[in-house]
């Protein structure tokens, strides 16, 4: 896999992380098709609007894996910060009926997950993260065996 470094105003490199947030309460509000592929474009959009580069994205029912590549000029805190935030209102534009599960009009939970990725292992963790469903699915299935 070839990597281009991105080019900034006095900066040039890759910040490549891998970044988790959950739904507020940990509510499986993604389970259905129509608000799962809502809350992907609500991100995707968040992202594309500060110049953010997805590699890879998996919205589980109650949380959010993605692989980015960040612009050097903003800090990692302040890029979670841009996405949550901008993709819940999206989302809460979209969907008005979810005020009612979430009247405050939060709907991702404050806490985070976020590593670094070297360039060895960006391949690894973009089939980590697009394989989540699998994954998730078999460890369901697995805890249910007697």
């Amino acid at each position: 896999m070839k990597f281009v470094y991105s080019r900034q105003n006095r900066s040039v490199g890759n910040n490549f992380y891998h970044i988790q947030f959950c739904t507020k309460y940990r509510h499986k509000m993604f389970t259905k098709f129509k608000y799962k592929n809502l809350a992907e474009a609500c991100i995707r959009k968040s992202c594309k609007k500060h110049r953010i580069m997805i590699k890879a994205l998996s919205v589980m029912p109650d949380h959010v894996h993605m692989i980015s590549n960040l612009p050097t000029n903003l800090t990692l805190d302040k890029v979670i910060q841009l996405i949550k935030g901008y993709s819940s209102y999206l989302f809460f534009r979209n969907h008005p009926k979810v005020r009612l599960r979430y009247p405050k009009g939060h709907l991702w939970s404050r806490g985070k997950f976020r590593s670094s990725i070297g360039y060895a292992n960006v391949p690894d963790s973009i089939t980590y993260v697009l394989n989540q469903e699998e994954t998730e699915l078999a460890s369901l299935t697995g805890n249910l065996r007697l």
